[in-house]
């Protein structure tokens, strides 16, 4: 499938999403909304692709949305229904690990996008930008729902109403980032980082995506029964069985995410 502002390869059990409006740092289109969504709509149905890795075309990850693609006639609600939730809905719903290679300048929406992703690769000097409160918005995209999940709700609130910039470094001693990544050993890294992940047992990792977000707003004791329903599913499963076999043989386990 052709896309007009993204690319999509899918390359050795990777699927990489890499936003292409490079002139304009990669900012959000209604175009950029529904293609994201498209491309992760074709690498669910790849049982091939085990991993999914989003990454910017040259010097910025994501600006957040394209201002000129909004007026002052614009609802902003009914935007973000049409627009991000269907993207969000998608990243997030995926049984696909999804990996953010955030290369550059993170701002707004853009930052969002990330939040989305399971894991985030930085390198040390990008900037992190909020954006929303100093233009009188609302941080959307998902932003208040995942940001305090990921850091505790102090730094959260620091982060979005203060506004301050910070950088892939920070945002890894603040345990929002998985890994930092030097600039000349960027690309090396985060194929080898996407290839193990889409080397490990991918049918596990969906349940564990499933019902680690479930836990945060359920019971004990609702939660309980929903470990014991997706260990059953994870105990039935030729992923466990061959790693029951390796583990007894000695040997590395090949998992295929079934």
């Amino acid at each position: 499938m052709d896309f007009e502002t993204i690319k999509y390869i899918e390359n050795e059990g990777i699927a990489t999403i890499t936003l292409n409006r490079p002139s304009a740092y990669n900012a959000f289109t209604e175009t950029m909304n529904k293609e994201i969504t498209n491309a992760i709509k074709i690498a669910n149905r790849n049982d091939d692709v085990r991993c999914i890795v989003f990454t910017g075309e040259g010097k910025a990850f994501c600006s957040g949305q394209d201002l000129q693609d909004v007026d002052e006639d614009t609802n902003h609600a009914d935007f973000l229904r049409s627009r991000y939730h269907p993207m969000l809905k998608a990243i997030k719903h995926t049984s696909k690990p999804v990996v953010a290679a955030i290369n550059g300048t993170a701002a707004g929406a853009g930052v969002s996008l990330a939040l989305a992703a399971d894991f985030r690769l930085v390198q040390p000097d990008i900037k992190f930008v909020s954006a929303f409160v100093g233009i009188g918005l609302v941080p959307d995209a998902g932003w208040l729902y995942m940001l305090p999940r990921l850091i505790g709700y102090a730094k959260a609130m620091e982060i979005t109403v203060l506004g301050k910039p910070f950088s892939g470094r920070e945002a890894y001693e603040w345990g929002l980032a998985t890994e930092v990544i030097d600039p000349d050993e960027w690309d090396e890294k985060v194929k080898a980082f996407a290839q193990n992940l889409a080397n490990m047992p991918t049918k596990s990792i969906a349940l564990v995506k499933r019902y680690m977000m479930d836990s945060m707003n359920e019971s004990f004791e609702e939660f309980l029964e929903k470990e014991a329903y997706a260990q059953r599913i994870a105990g039935l499963s030729r992923d466990h069985q061959e790693g029951v076999h390796a583990f007894k043989e000695k040997r590395k386990p090949t998992f295929i995410g079934k």
